[in-house]
């Protein structure tokens, strides 16, 4: 059973814009930092996460019950603050076990500086060195533009557009765009 590999953490990461970050797994301790972070982030855009991430019981659970190799959460920190969270979900059993999903989530202070990139890189790596054929990402298609060129030039294709398959707080509809990314062998096929 192959699991993710933590060697390379805590990491230090400088962006184009010269600021430096720090990657590291999450942690137990990382429960009030986590809490502040996604209340920093946007109500319309806490909407469309898999989770109420302002509940502190939801956050405790979260640092009680890490399983890096089920979910794997990379923060990224400037100082004590958490500026970026990004996570490599996966399955260890069934029919989507060569599979991985990433979720990547960053403060609109820290947005268009490259740090989202590089939690997306980190992910991507980890999830190549797991020996995962490939990763997908959902974004929400009309709201998450700078997310879906990052993923872009990460190398992420479309696969499908749902229309209507989101509805934000007011009711209106929303597109789910999926992408994927074909990792190790897969990658030289998708290429071909």
């Amino acid at each position: 059973m192959t699991v993710f590999k933590m060697t390379a953490y805590p990491k230090e990461v400088e962006v184009p814009n010269k600021r430096t970050f720090i990657i590291r797994p999450m942690r137990a301790e990382d429960d009030g930092a986590l809490l502040d972070f996604f209340l920093r982030i946007p109500e319309d855009e806490r909407f469309y996460l898999k989770e109420d991430v302002t509940s502190p019981g939801v956050i405790r659970q979260w640092v009680e019950n890490l399983n890096y190799s089920r979910a794997l959460p990379l923060l990224a920190f400037v100082g004590d603050r958490i500026v970026a969270d990004g996570t490599l979900h996966r399955r260890r059993a069934g029919a989507t076990k060569h599979r991985g999903e990433i979720r990547v989530v960053v403060d609109p202070e820290f947005r268009n500086m490259g740090v989202g990139t590089e939690l997306m890189r980190e992910l991507i790596d980890i999830a190549r060195d797991s020996d995962l054929e490939r990763i997908t990402l959902e974004l929400v298609a009309q709201e998450q533009e700078s997310a879906l060129l990052t993923a872009e030039a990460l190398g992420f294709v479309r696969l499908a557009t749902v229309p209507n398959y989101y509805r934000d707080a007011n009711g209106k509809p929303h597109d789910m765009l999926m992408m994927e990314l074909p990792l190790g062998k897969w990658q030289e096929w998708w290429d071909f």
